[in-house]
């Protein structure tokens, strides 16, 4: 059984930073893109950022700039830089590890998720 173990997350302000990270097993990690995605309430899950085994991102056009994505092959761990947080952004994270980047399969290994919220 596999496990992307999540941190970060939690009640930020308006305008501030906020780093979440995903750690897994270097089998999953090497095989893998590693993503992460969003979900608001009563919505499907969607893509926020994800990077390839070869270090290629791709961000959603709603954080491109402020968002940045980080794959640390040396401690299995991708990580995501959120700049300039806006209360749209509040939702809950899942990282994400899956075989092809940006599309989710039934294959594909998911965290806990964790909530971010942004408000004053």
């Amino acid at each position: 059984q596999a496990q992307l173990t999540e941190s970060g997350g939690g009640l930020v302000q308006p305008g501030e930073w906020m780093r979440l990270s995903c750690t897994t097993s270097r089998e999953i990690f090497s095989a893998n893109a590693m993503g992460w995605y969003r979900q608001f309430p009563g919505k499907s899950r969607e893509l926020v950022a994800v990077i390839t085994s070869g270090y290629v991102p791709k961000y959603s056009d709603s954080v491109k700039g402020r968002f940045t994505i980080i794959r640390d092959d040396t401690k299995n761990t991708v990580y995501l830089d959120m700049n300039d947080l806006k209360p749209e952004d509040t939702a809950v994270y899942y990282c994400n590890a899956g075989q092809f980047a940006g599309l989710p399969s039934s294959r594909d290994y998911w965290g806990q998720g964790t909530q971010v919220t942004v408000s004053s």
